[in-house]
């Protein structure tokens, strides 16, 4: 299995395709990787941690003031673990947060304290994608050594509009995650 041995990080955030998390989650883990699946809030309230602790076998963070038993805090121990952090899908949000050092969260506190890869699929309304600020944090991201798995650049939006911004195929970020652990 091509991603035994592999820790993966899955941050999900509040775009509505945060419900592609789930077959992300399968995926990975028939491939043999262990994944931890973090979440935002906004993220627990499209899909339940349930669904993701579930398909990952491994409890699901969303609080980080509700971390492991431990005495050292979970999101620096997930943080240390991963061999990478996959961010799919990724908000305009996220995307700042990341760029700006911003830690109001689990995730983003995993994104700062991480020695790992970082991995990020966007997903987003097009005119979010494409806005300057968007732009210049995915460029900022980039110059931080993110790698990204490009939206599609068209398709049909939840929020009704046809164009970019579209989460990437499930397909298309597990073998980008794949490609990266081969390459």
């Amino acid at each position: 299995m091509p991603l035994t041995d592999k820790t993966i990080v899955l941050g999900v955030t509040g775009s509505i395709a945060a419900y592609k998390a789930a077959d992300i989650t399968s995926q990975l883990v028939k491939r043999g990787a262990e994944v931890f699946c973090v979440m935002t809030k906004e993220a627990a309230q499209i899909i339940g941690p349930i669904t993701l602790q579930t398909l990952s076998r491994n409890p699901v963070g969303v609080d980080l003031w509700q971390e492991g038993n431990g005495w050292q805090p979970g999101h620096i121990e997930l943080a240390d673990k991963a061999d990478l952090v996959l961010v799919a899908p990724a908000t305009a949000n996220i995307l700042g947060c990341f760029a700006h050092g911003l830690a109001p969260d689990l995730l983003t506190s995993i994104y700062l304290a991480t020695p790992a890869p970082v991995m990020i699929a966007p997903a987003m309304n097009g005119k979010m994608l494409a806005h300057p600020a968007t732009q210049a944090n995915i460029a900022t991201l980039r110059e931080h050594g993110c790698h990204f798995i490009e939206p599609q650049e068209s398709g049909m939006l939840a929020c009704g509009y046809e164009g970019a911004g579209k989460l990437a195929p499930v397909d298309d970020i597990v073998a980008a995650v794949e490609k990266f652990f081969t390459a």
